[in-house]
């Protein structure tokens, strides 16, 4: 009867931890956006410490630090986020655009940068509103204005395009796997200057409304169901629903946004389809065959080069140097000098007596005949 009771009990805690399971994968998963893989503060906030717009381009790509974490097109690695500008007037617009295939560009934001009637320069950061819902705007203000700005400004300024592509990226950029979204907003809050401020606001400064989105929606265009409204039904915008977020979390007692991060995280996506960082995931297909490569080469190099050094050198050096130098010296100076002094003397064996001779009384004098005498009459 006891051990009835032990199956039944256990049964029952079987069930209730199935059914607590399903019921906090539910609750972390349905809030899930793709408007959180992207922190527009933290855009705004290298923005302002950027040394011009093509810098600006490498700090949105830096796998450094990870700015973006889009990952569009689904293919497993993060996107590479272009920067195209228009100028118009007292206006400059600076679109960022994922590059998500061939000729297919996504504008996931603008940044308008505005020179106001007092020639105050402002800038104003826009949410792209099939990414982030209509009228999603913010503005920061940096307490030490960056210097690029007065640039925009010059009569020798030119708009910058970026000069990258589909297949054709910086050297630098080394795409990594994207992140569950609470880790990466984890990640990317270091990088958000707390100096800064970062006001929202749903009214556009921008009176040009220069809009280049309509040639670059090629992601939302292919997926008109995955726009904001369609993601997010009776919210208004990202702004929304974040506020919306805030009023569940402290509803269940949380009280940070680690935990409200985290709260909203698909954990069926970081299980499945993420890791924690690394290489992107179509590359190990293409570039472990390069790598491989690059691994063949500490094989040939140590087989070759040890082979062939030690196997040249102490054959050809040892035998050579030695064999020439005692055969040809020691052969080279009797053979001249008996030949020279031929000539002089009627025997070719009477000036070999005499050589041998001389070293016994003037050893090492060997330079002229002249010193012969000299040595004589000292003596």
């Amino acid at each position: 009867m006891s051990k009835s009771h032990n199956f039944l009990f256990l049964l029952c805690l079987l069930f209730l931890n199935q059914a607590y399971s399903q019921d906090r994968t539910t609750i972390e998963a349905k809030n899930a956006d793709i408007s959180d893989n992207l922190d527009l503060e933290a855009v705004a906030s290298i923005f302002g410490e950027s040394e011009d717009v093509e810098d600006f381009e490498k700090r949105l790509n830096d796998p450094k630090i990870q700015i973006n974490n889009l990952d569009l097109n689904g293919d497993g690695e993060v996107d590479y986020l272009r920067v195209m500008e228009t100028g118009s007037g007292n206006t400059h617009t600076l679109s960022i655009q994922s590059v998500v295939g061939k000729d297919q560009y996504q504008e996931v934001a603008t940044i308008d940068v505005v020179k106001d009637k007092s020639k105050k320069t402002q800038v104003q950061v826009v949410g792209n509103v099939d990414m982030y819902g209509p009228n999603y705007y913010f503005t920061p203000y940096y307490p030490v204005v960056p210097v690029f700005f007065s640039f925009f400004w010059m009569a020798t300024y030119r708009p910058y395009y970026s000069p990258w592509y589909w297949g054709y990226h910086p050297p630098y950029w080394n795409p990594w796997r994207p992140y569950p979204p609470y880790m990466y907003h984890n990640n990317v809050h270091v990088h958000v200057n707390v100096n800064n401020r970062y006001n929202y606001n749903d009214i556009r400064i921008n009176n040009n409304n220069i809009n280049i989105n309509s040639n670059n929606n090629s992601y939302f265009n292919n997926h008109p169901d995955k726009s904001f409204n369609k993601r997010n039904p009776g919210v208004a915008n990202k702004n929304e629903l974040t506020n919306k977020r805030r009023e569940t979390a402290n509803k269940a007692g949380i009280n940070n946004k680690a935990d409200l991060d985290r709260a909203v995280a698909n954990k069926s996506r970081e299980t499945k389809d993420f890791q924690s960082s690394g290489r992107p995931v179509t590359k190990p297909t293409t570039r472990p065959s390069t790598g491989d490569q690059a691994s063949s080469r500490p094989s040939t190099r140590p087989s070759t080069q040890p082979a062939a050094k030690p196997a040249t050198r102490p054959s050809t050096q040892p035998a050579a140097k030695p064999a020439s130098r005692p055969s040809s010296q020691p052969a080279a100076s009797p053979a001249s000098r008996p030949s020279t002094s031929q000539s002089k003397q009627t025997s070719t064996y009477k000036r070999p007596s005499t050589a041998s001779s001389r070293p016994a009384s003037s050893p090492g004098q060997t330079r002229s005949r002249s010193a012969q005498p000299r040595s004589a009459y000292r003596r």
